[in-house]
């Protein structure tokens, strides 16, 4: 290739400036000579040639914003005359490139430069690669050129064979930039100068190929638009001529004649389809242009679309029923039994042809009642997998419109059905399994109760006949098992937890958890974070204080939680380099990976930072809508001189728990000499009963021996066991009253470290709901009267402390 090194003799050539414009060596191009420029250097070329013979020559230079580039072309005045617009005009052809130079003196008023020319010639034979981008564009340009009918310059390009040409050919494409075109101009090797031709015309052409696409599609879619537009206004005009001809205008005969058809083909129930033939009686007498004839079409679509005859087999493998419950969910005995026994009794009914009895069928209206995080939604779906139905969830939570369960009338703009006929249309059977999910959460305001609407619909007496207001059609409820879940038991008005079968949840002991996190959340949570079941293993002892000291709840959501977060880091090291795999988790990389535990146990704390280190703190159990917990009792009396007297009640206390604090302290007053109290203090000084967590409501009577403990506690100066935790109401003469919520309580002593409890008496039964597990680790104490719950709870006192036990308990 020829390169600056190559140049020959400088020669001396007027410029034609080219404002914005550029001309490659080949092309031949016409020039206004009105341009004063033009026209000077055109002028001074034809006086040098008849000085010196031949045809006149110009030198092509572009000027870009006013500069002019390196490179020019030195071009031959073919002709000189008239443009097509009849002002003057030269005929210009580019022969060669020039590297312009110094400025130099010459005839005429046109501005002279010195310049040599650059040899552009390429070896023969053409290299294959060369020979190739040869092919290349003329294909490429071919292809544009025929898409612009430019028939005649496609055989001309072909014959092109000098490949610098065939490069310099492209400075007629209209749509180069000029920017592109000087960079064309300058690049002398005529390898790349056609390799940037090729890809410019290529982007081009994908481009033209993208534009024409979308303008096809448009122009289709247009045609197919107005193509709808004219089929339907002839499709209007031939229905109404048909109207005419049928019954007079707008009698819609033959939409009508269509939902009569489909009504009488489906497989309805004789009530709904002679309900579904009067609407198309009406929709028959009702014009096109009436809004009662698009109510009827929509009512119509919905009764047709509900599966009033499907019904799916129940499974009554009953072995393999508990089988799938046992796989999917670990514990939670009460509600598997309580499925068991469902699918028996269904299964003997069948044998027995007692399918249905006064219209009504088996169904079952189950209430799972629960700390959240214990699995009761997810216990829905694994209980229609079980019994082999379709499941439905209905998302109960923050409704206050009444017409959200029965539906809207039809009148209104927009009606719909209530959510229970939308179910059973989403299921496509009339014995889904239905999740109402959240039925504590239901709000009321004017637009009526929500809950009070469910009341038909879980009623096993009424749901056989369900009438929402949008079908108006009695609805067969009878067959569904409907399983509400709920947080709150009191959030649940009485009337709707009449009608369901109670099942309470009340959380999983630290065993169930360890199964559940290795058998259930594990698993689950290695596919998450992008691991393999062998590349990282929880160790048992890990997975156990997990449950114990890093998470402290009824449930497992914050379980899985610490799971996915382990697994997370363990990933995250492994990616880093620091981490090799597979690796197991034990118990004592835990801190090294997520911190250090949350919930360290009471008795697993110094003695000194224990908050029963000191009089007048005792420990009690509380349920809340989290589950059990742990609930600790403060007392102090006040300073004599302050004059202060009376009992003082913090921590957000609730009526029925102030009522309790008062009579603690009555019962101490009346029985202090009897259990050896100083309770002259009682009257001089002021109590001050504390429940820490200020901010949460508290209330209930179960605290009544827990305030009696610390107060007593506080009186004697004898400390209260760490190890204790107690729940009961306690009356005026000292007698332990029973209280609710036992399971849930004991398993939140459970899991607090707590190994002594004092329950009353007459909670003794309830012992035989807490799993076995953790009543092996708990000392339970059932009383009957306060003075065992002092015995037990209260440490005996030393000589030196029960002689200060005033001034300290001050």
């Amino acid at each position: 290739m020829a390169t600056e090194s190559n140049a020959v003799t400088p020669l001396a050539l007027p410029v034609l400036p080219l404002d914005d414009e550029v001309v490659l060596p080949g092309m031949v191009v016409p020039l206004d000579l009105s341009d004063t420029d033009v026209r000077a250097a055109v002028e001074a070329a034809q006086a040098a040639a008849r000085e010196g013979g031949g045809k006149p020559e110009v030198l092509l230079v572009p000027r870009i914003d006013g500069t002019y580039t390196g490179t020019g072309v030195i071009g031959t005045v073919e002709q000189v005359g008239r443009l097509s617009d009849g002002d003057p005009g030269a005929l210009i052809r580019g022969r060669g490139r020039v590297r312009i130079g110094a400025g130099t003196s010459g005839p005429g008023g046109a501005l002279w430069v010195e310049g040599t020319r650059v040899d552009e010639a390429v070896p023969e034979p053409l290299p294959g690669a060369a020979a190739e981008l040869v092919k290349e564009y003329k294909a490429l340009a071919t292809s544009w050129l025929k898409k612009r009918g430019a028939w005649q310059v496609v055989d001309r390009v072909q014959q092109i064979e000098d490949i610098s040409a065939l490069a310099d050919n492209s400075g007629y494409s209209p749509f180069l930039t000029t920017a592109q075109k000087v960079q064309l101009l300058e690049t002398v090797d005529a390898v790349a100068r056609l390799k940037l031709a090729i890809q410019w015309l290529g982007e081009h052409l994908a481009e033209q190929d993208v534009a024409e696409s979308i303008a096809k599609d448009v122009q289709e879619g247009v045609d197919k638009q107005q193509r709808e537009f004219l089929l339907r206004r002839q499709l209007e005009a031939v229905r109404k001529e048909l109207a005419e001809l049928n019954g007079g205008p707008g009698s819609g005969a033959e939409e009508s004649d269509d939902y009569r058809a489909r009504v009488e083909a489906a497989d309805l129930p004789e009530h709904v389809r002679e309900a579904a033939l009067k609407e198309v009686d009406k929709l028959e007498r009702s014009s096109d242009q009436s809004p009662e004839g698009s109510w009827i079409r929509t009512w119509l679509d919905t009764v047709l679309e509900l599966p009033w005859t499907e019904r799916t087999e129940d499974a009554y493998d009953i072995r393999g029923a508990q089988e799938v419950l046992d796989a999917e969910h670990a514990g939670l005995q009460d509600v598997k039994e309580r499925i068991t026994e469902y699918l028996a009794v269904r299964k003997r009914r069948s044998e027995r042809g007692l399918g249905v009895v006064g219209g009504r069928r088996g169904g079952a209206v189950l209430a799972l009642v629960g700390p959240p995080g214990v699995g009761k939604t997810s216990l829905g779906e694994s209980v229609a997998h079980a019994m082999g139905r379709k499941f439905v969830r209905v998302a109960l939570g923050g409704v206050r419109d009444e017409a959200e369960i029965r539906g809207h009338r039809r009148t209104y703009v927009g009606a719909l059905p209530g959510r229970i006929v939308r179910a059973i249309k989403e299921a496509g059977s009339m014995n889904p399994v239905v999740l109402l999910d959240e039925i504590d959460k239901v709000g009321s305001d004017f637009r009526g109760d929500p809950a009070a609407a469910l009341l038909e619909v879980l009623d096993p007496a009424q749901n056989h006949t369900f009438r929402d207001h949008y079908l108006e059609v009695e609805l067969d409820l009878s067959d569904v098992v409907f399983l509400a879940t709920a947080n709150v038991l009191e959030a649940i008005p009485e009337a709707l937890l009449d009608r369901m079968e109670l099942v309470r949840l009340d959380g999983y002991t630290e065993d169930e958890k360890v199964v559940i996190a290795r058998d259930h959340l594990l698993p689950r949570q290695l596919e998450r974070a992008g691991l393999e079941k062998d590349e990282v293993t929880l160790d048992e002892s890990a997975l156990r204080k997990l449950a114990g000291e890093y998470t402290r709840e009824a449930g497992v959501r914050n379980l899985e939680r610490a799971v996915a977060r382990l697994l997370r880091k363990v990933a995250a090291q492994h990616e880093l380099g620091d981490r090799e795999l597979p690796f197991t988790v034990t118990e004592a990389d835990l801190r090294g990976l997520i911190g250090r535990p949350h919930h360290v146990p009471e008795s697993a704390q110094d003695p000194a930072e224990r908050r029963t280190a000191v009089p007048g703190v005792a420990t009690g159990l509380a349920v809340t809508g989290a589950g059990g917990d742990v609930l600790f009792v403060e007392a102090s009396l006040a300073d004599p001189e302050t004059g202060a007297s009376g009992l003082t009640l913090t921590g957000q206390l609730g009526d029925v728990m102030k009522e309790s604090a008062q009579i603690a302290l009555s019962f101490l007053r009346s029985h202090g000499a009897e259990l050896e109290l100083p309770v002259a203090d009682l009257k001089d000084r002021g109590v001050h009963i504390h429940f820490p967590a200020g901010a949460v409501p508290k209330d209930g009577p179960s605290a009544g021996i827990t305030m009696t403990t610390a107060l007593a506690s506080l009186l004697s100066g004898r400390l209260v066991r760490t190890d204790v935790a107690m729940t009961g109401e306690v009356s005026l003469t000292g007698r332990v009253l029973p209280i609710g919520g036992l399971k849930q309580k004991l398993l939140a002593a459970h899991r607090a470290g707590i190994t002594t409890v004092v329950i009353p008496k007459r909670n003794e039964a309830d012992l035989d709901d807490v799993p076995a597990e953790v009543l092996d680790t708990l000392e339970v104490h059932p009383v009957t009267d306060v003075r065992q719950v002092l015995e037990i709870a209260l440490a005996p006192a030393s000589a030196a402390r029960h002689e200060e036990r005033i001034p300290a308990a001050a």
